[in-house]
């Protein structure tokens, strides 16, 4: 996981709603440093999204970066 997450770009690879490019607002940190949770928002509507690591590191579901 990077460690400038906050505020990173990221692309939806299952978008729904025609939600497929988010910006991550806000990181929640393990007390080891790791990263616990990390809060996407969607550009196009503004929902919020809770998303666990391992599912950003999933190739299948995150691509970093707008595409």
């Amino acid at each position: 996981m990077t460690k400038k997450l906050l505020g990173s770009k990221w692309t939806s690879l299952k978008p729904t709603n025609k939600e497929k490019h988010f910006v991550v607002t806000h990181v929640d940190y393990r007390k080891n440093g790791d990263v616990a949770k990390c809060l996407m928002q969607s550009v196009m509507t503004g929902r919020l999204l809770s998303v666990d690591p391992p599912e950003l590191s999933a190739e299948n579901h995150w691509q970093q970066g707008w595409c």
